[in-house]
């Protein structure tokens, strides 16, 4: 990922720390703008050093960390050119992944009184799938399948091509033996077929809040429920309080703001 990110960024060279003499040494500073979630610390250790291994970074948070506004997150020393280089693909990583790190923090906070977990998807930014996935864990959140190779999701449209969610399921227990299976349900009839067809994890898509405690209700436990469609913050705790396993977002990895952080020279 950084070494696409710094082929994209500096091509044929960078013009401009060019201007500056090749044996000046400064000390930089990454300072977060705002509270967030820090995420990206490997990215950025990783950039630095790609550049030029003579910089060093001393980190005061980790990943995972809260940071206030105005928090020093690191000390950098090294080449003025390196440091300069490093500087834009550095913060857009830790930017990006703190981004998702805070957004997937906000969700866990307001369903911590429950025992239900935010899960992502894939609706990720291009290139940046496991780095993203990576973010939801500093946020508290969980991890749902990585991609289409991992577990088997039945939709709609899998589920029209088949004939019917038995079918799915069946055959998704015949071409691959040990992946999880889920089916995505969008009523309580649809729900029935798929917990009778033993599912390993239903997905209750759109569900009115009465119909999901209903299917709580009925699937006793049996299987692990994962509610989808229709989260935001005003609405996440009502679904978690229905008994639901799982809340599946995608919000928090591709409605985000990235964080404001800043690098700034020592004098």
């Amino acid at each position: 990922m950084v070494l696409l990110a710094l082929a994209e960024d500096i091509g044929s060279g960078d013009v401009t720390a060019s201007l500056i003499g090749a044996d000046t040494f400064s000390e930089a500073r990454i300072i977060s703008r705002e509270k967030a979630i820090l995420c990206g610390v490997a990215w950025a250790d990783e950039t630095f050093r790609q550049v030029d291994e003579r910089i060093t970074i001393d980190w005061q948070h980790r990943d995972g960390d809260q940071v206030e506004a105005d928090a020093v997150l690191c000390t950098l020393r090294g080449p003025a050119r390196g440091l300069l280089t490093a500087e834009r693909v550095a913060l857009n990583f830790v930017q990006t992944l703190s981004a998702t790190a805070t957004a997937t923090h906000a969700y866990v906070e307001l369903i911590k009184h429950t025992q239900c977990k935010i899960l992502d998807t894939r609706k990720t930014l291009p290139g940046l799938r496991t780095a993203q996935k990576y973010a939801v864990l500093c946020g508290g959140g969980a991890n749902h399948r990585i991609g289409l190779y991992d577990r088997v999701l039945i939709k709609e449209n899998h589920i029209m091509a088949a004939g019917s969610i038995a079918a799915a399921v069946e055959k998704a227990r015949q071409l691959h033996p040990g992946i999880k299976v889920e089916v995505e349900t969008e009523t309580l009839d649809e729900f029935q077929q798929a917990s009778a067809a033993q599912a390993d994890i239903i997905m209750l898509d759109e569900f009115a809040l009465d119909v999901m405690r209903e299917a709580v209700r009925l699937n006793n436990g049996r299987i692990p429920l994962e509610a989808s469609g229709g989260v935001n913050k005003q609405t996440v705790a009502g679904i978690a309080e229905t008994g639901v396993d799982y809340i599946s977002i995608g919000e928090i990895t591709k409605h985000i703001r990235a964080v404001d952080l800043s690098m700034r020279f020592v004098d």
